[in-house]
């Protein structure tokens, strides 16, 4: 597979400094690596399905460069599936059309099998991809871990492992109570997540397409204009199969089964959808609230062991076939069980970095709490938080999570509104809040006893 270079992902887009690489646009049919008759297939039932006729058309629908689809269609021609309606006065400008005999052959194929996006890459070209671009590649001091996540005002102590662990690539298990942050700390990984990855729209295993491109979880960039040329000069352009997006980030929670963690076939369609892991390559897969999935943790966590192993998976296709992937990922579980309670020694082992995400200190929470007003556009008011303090946590012993601050402004501002008054950080609404969040009745003059009997036990 021949490269080309292929940009960093920054803030402000994709630049040029990035020594990565994005795949060539292949010449040829044959540098595709994609079977004719697939390719065949595939134009036919663009044609047919949705109607384009165009040459230039076809290669914007296809992703192939207008040399390759001409190509394919001179043989189709051959073969009595188009002829040509009409030639315009440049190269390109060509109108084909589907004989009566290729609407019939494109009906029977699509009856079979409807994609008609961008042609597939092979499963050698991904993996080839997926590893030049590895995330074990991307390294980070302890500057640009701090620099990264410095704003988040978190304890020291927790950014210092983070940022060893990333650097690790290993998985990282994330516990402690609920509530404490786990989750926002998980997603805040992708801060330090840097480079730009090219993804596929799909590749061929086996003559089955896999859908692996999906905009949910890939954040485009657009290719920078110096690498586009002409529709016909393939010879410096980038293979438009490839999607330049920056590393993913797939998340998933209590929704997640085993069965997820397979090929999806759509029999409607007749190809497959990739599973999370597969799209997560070269980026973060985050399995948020481990526990709460129908499927018991040690079952999860064991189908897990080999790809965290020997770093790739295997998937299997409906008619058996088995292939393997890469599995090159950073796999973070977020959870409010114990190490101990998820699995035996063997799986906690392959963990490699496990991160107890617990209470704040005073000092962090302030600041978080600072921070979340300031998001509100609100003025902190040190008295109010004082009273928050000496009223909540150490009169009803609540430790200070990091989800505090957040939710308690929100269920102030929705007092405030309901009041008609203007929304302000004071004692009379922190009390509110803090009576509506744990259920507990001190705002409103009963007893401290009372409370405590009314809070036993809860938690946010």
């Amino acid at each position: 597979m021949t490269l080309v270079p292929f940009p960093h992902a920054t803030r402000s887009g994709v630049s040029r400094d990035d020594m990565a690489a994005l795949p060539r646009a292949p010449l040829t049919q044959e540098e595709t690596g994609l079977p004719a008759s697939f390719l065949v297939e595939l134009c036919a039932k663009v044609m047919f399905q949705l109607g384009l006729t165009r040459l230039t058309e076809l290669s914007q629908q296809m992703c192939l460069s207008a040399a390759v689809v001409e190509s394919l269609c001179q043989f189709m021609r051959r073969e009595a599936l188009v002829e040509v309606v009409r030639r315009g006065q440049h190269e390109a400008d060509v109108q084909y059309e589907l004989t009566q005999g290729g609407r019939l052959r494109a009906a029977e194929w699509s009856s079979r099998n409807q994609y008609v996006g961008p042609a597939p890459v092979t499963l050698e070209a991904y993996t080839e991809q997926v590893r030049s671009q590895s995330i074990t590649q991307q390294q980070f001091s302890i500057t640009d871990v701090h620099a990264a996540l410095g704003e988040l005002n978190l304890p020291q102590s927790w950014v210092d492992q983070l940022g060893t662990a990333m650097n690790s690539a290993r998985p990282i298990l994330l516990y402690g109570p609920a509530g404490a942050g786990k989750t926002f700390l998980a997603a805040s990984l992708q801060r330090l997540l840097r480079g730009s990855v090219a993804v596929p729209h799909a590749i061929l295993v086996h003559g089955e397409v896999i859908r692996v491109f999906d905009p949910h979880w890939h954040r485009t960039h657009p290719v920078p204009t110096g690498f586009v040329t002409s529709a016909l000069d393939s010879r410096a352009r980038p293979d438009a199969r490839w999607v330049p997006c920056m590393r993913p980030v797939v998340i998933s929670g209590g929704e997640l089964t085993l069965e997820m963690l397979d090929l999806s076939f759509d029999a409607r369609a007749g190809y497959y959808e990739a599973p999370p892991h597969f799209k997560a390559n070269n980026g973060l897969f985050i399995v948020d609230d481990l526990g709460r999935q129908r499927v018991q943790p040690q079952e999860l966590m064991n189908r897990w062991i080999v790809p965290m192993e020997h770093r790739h998976d295997y998937l299997m296709l409906r008619n058996g076939g088995k292939f393997q992937i890469p599995f090159d990922l950073v796999l973070v579980f977020a959870t409010n069980l114990k190490p101990t309670e998820l699995s035996d020694g063997a799986f906690l082992r392959r963990l490699g970095h496990k991160i107890k995400v617990g209470h704040l200190p005073e000092p962090c929470f302030r600041r978080i709490f600072e921070a979340a007003c300031e998001q509100r556009g609100l003025a902190f008011e040190p008295t109010a938080y004082q009273h928050l303090l000496e009223r909540g946590h150490r009169r009803d012993h609540k430790p200070m999570l990091a989800c505090q601050p957040r939710d308690l402004l929100h269920l102030m501002g929705c007092r405030a509104a309901y009041l008609g008054q203007p929304f302000a950080m004071t004692p009379e609404l922190l009390d509110w809040a803090w009576a509506t969040y744990y259920g507990n009745a001190f705002s409103r003059g009963e007893s401290s006893a009372a409370d405590s009997h009314e809070t036993d036990g809860v938690t946010p």
